[in-house]
């Protein structure tokens, strides 16, 4: 029986698929690859991870807000794994502590009803605040009388898309074949696994692994996807006006809106608004003054917002008899659950296809260099070695030509802007890329060997130059 389905594997172009790179995909990519299994992954943009949200922090949950049993339990899954993963892929993560605020009578029946439940599914290092003594003792900046909250020691906060881009370089140094601006666009059944149709090739596999929120193809299941749009929007508190916030803090709202203060990776703090309406810039501040006292308008930056739909995930394995596996929807603690769910998705895998951990496994991401974060001993051994790291490109961020030059020849290097910016953060200043624009082009233009017509800010037609101003026959 293990003779055949071997066989049946080494007559497949892969034995396993992946749709999708964004955390998810290259989560999924990362603990395969620890197998003795030939894999790739298939993404339809240019870059990996674009999923992932442009802010450098993201919580790290307990399973404390989840309506959800099932994702409470991978929220608090991945919590625990979180803290290794960090360490190992060498990644900016920091326990927080987490203060959920009620300022109603309303919303403190909720927030007692959520710790009864967060108690009963086991969740440790919880505390139910009754006094707004033992509250401002934690968190004195707040501007609302609070009398009720709860305290959660087990949070914490990551850099999101450091974590996507650690996956997905691992498994790169591991031998998983990235096909990147790849689009798939149907997968079908054949005796014995799937044929895969993409805009490019048609490859055969015995598993598929579908990590694509809201793609369907002739293989799905109905899937129903929630319509319900809300919005986020995303503030920027400077370094010098959050030193008094010590905590995560998040204030239980009406109809699913909520207020997150995070504290960022540059010691600053990011202010998130969640509502079923957009919001103006004006609006989104007279909310966060609301229950935080003395703060200016100067010191605020209106930074990023986007679209969320729903707050639900699904691990779909009714087709595991086939060999498909589908992943889909959009949840706020997606960040949190992927290593659990990575981790599940994988022990699936690897009991159908009866392989073997590799013996070579390299579980090491390469160096990175961030030279705003080192000393000037540090900077000067680096500079002679590479004379690029000594001439700055983006001076609010404090990014060399050095940097930006490894992080488009590093495995799966960035292809566009928008992957130079997620990677060094250059461009993503108080400038907003008005004086290193230019420059970080022309870098990657040169490296990638484009010329500037060709440079794109993210996806297709995204072009930053339309096209020469004018051409001289002579000068």
């Amino acid at each position: 029986m293990i003779l055949f389905l071997l066989r049946g594997r080494f007559d497949m172009d892969y034995d396993v698929l992946i749709l999708g790179g964004g955390i998810v995909g290259c989560s999924v990519s990362y603990e395969l690859s620890k197998y003795n299994l030939n894999v790739a992954l298939i993404e339809k943009d240019y870059d990996i991870a674009d999923d992932v949200a442009l802010i450098d922090s993201s919580i790290v949950y307990d399973g404390l807000e989840c309506e959800d049993t099932l994702l409470s339990k991978l929220e608090l899954m991945g919590n625990r794994i979180m803290p290794e993963l960090a360490s190992k892929f060498n990644i900016f993560f920091k326990k927080k502590g987490y203060l959920l605020l009620a300022d109603s009578k309303k919303r403190e029946e909720k927030l007692i009803k959520m710790y009864d439940t967060a108690l009963n599914r086991g969740i440790e290092n919880i505390y139910l605040l009754n006094n707004s003594k033992d509250i401002y003792n934690l968190e004195p900046s707040l501007n609302k009388t609070i009398r009720k909250a709860i305290y959660s020691k087990n949070t914490a906060v990551i850099s999101p898309y450091d974590l996507a881009i650690s996956y997905g370089e691992i498994a790169f140094d591991n031998g998983v074949n990235f096909k990147l601006g790849e689009e798939v666009l149907d997968i079908k059944n054949i005796s014995k696994g799937f044929r895969v149709i993409t805009n490019k090739n048609k490859f055969t596999c015995n598993m598929v692994v579908n990590t694509t929120p809201r793609e369907s193809y002739s293989i799905d299941r109905e899937n129903k996807f929630g319509k319900k749009r809300k919005y986020l929007k995303y503030f920027l508190l400077e370094e010098n006006s959050s030193k008094a916030y010590k905590n995560i803090i998040s204030v239980i709202g009406e109809n699913d809106d909520k207020i997150y203060t995070i504290p960022t990776k540059e010691n600053g703090i990011l202010i998130v608004l969640k509502s079923n309406k957009k919001m103006s810039n004006s609006e989104g501040l007279k909310r966060i003054k609301y229950f935080i006292k003395n703060i200016s308008e100067k010191s605020i930056i209106p930074f990023y917002e986007s679209v969320f739909y729903d707050d639900f995930l699904i691990i779909d394995d009714s087709l595991i008899d086939k060999g498909y596996i589908k992943i889909f929807g959009k949840h706020y603690g997606q960040v949190t659950m992927t290593p659990a769910i990575a981790n599940i998705v994988c022990e699936t895998i690897v009991s159908n296809l009866n392989c073997v951990l590799k013996k070579d496994f390299i579980d090491k991401r390469r160096e990175v260099y961030k030279f705003r974060d080192l000393s000037n001993i540090e900077r000067q051994d680096i500079i002679n070695l590479n004379k690029k790291y000594g001439k700055m490109i983006c001076y609010c961020k404090k990014i060399t030509e050095g940097e930006i030059i490894d992080s488009i020849r590093r495995p799966l290097g960035a292809r566009t802007i928008e992957g130079i910016r997620r990677r060094t953060s250059a461009t993503f200043g108080n400038c907003k890329g008005s004086q290193c624009l230019c420059k970080v082009a022309s870098i990657l233009s040169r490296e990638i060997n484009k010329d500037m017509t060709d440079i794109l800010k993210d996806s297709k037609e995204s072009n930053i130059i339309l096209g020469r101003i004018k051409e001289f026959d002579e000068m």
